[in-house]
């Protein structure tokens, strides 16, 4: 169940983050309060879910979901540019997640 809720908690820091580009430096309401919304779920279960998991474990895998996902965004929906490089690079941060995943005990 925490490695359930840590994914959950990666996917609302994919939220926020990219949430962030739509509130103009925190200046439109709604968005910003998109924004604070999901922050605040994100990091309310990252903090349930390090009840049972490793803190370096749970914070690596947390991070790198909302990186990988909010990069995922950018190039699909936001024109962010795309390469060779940049997906190998996620790729690497993918395999890190997996392999956190796979020897962490809980």
């Amino acid at each position: 169940m925490a490695w359930v809720l840590l994914v959950i908690a990666g996917l609302l820091e994919t939220a926020w983050a990219v949430g962030l580009k739509y509130t103009e430096g925190l200046t439109r309401v709604w968005p910003t309060v998109f924004v604070a919304a999901t922050m605040i779920g994100s990091m309310w279960l990252l903090a349930i879910a390090t009840r049972t998991l490793p803190i370096g474990t749970s914070y690596a895998v947390w991070v790198g979901i909302g990186v990988v996902g909010t990069t995922i965004v950018g190039f699909v929906a936001l024109d962010e540019s795309f390469s060779l490089v940049r997906s190998l690079c996620l790729l690497g941060l993918v395999a890190s997640i997996v392999g956190l995943k796979l020897t962490a005990s809980e």
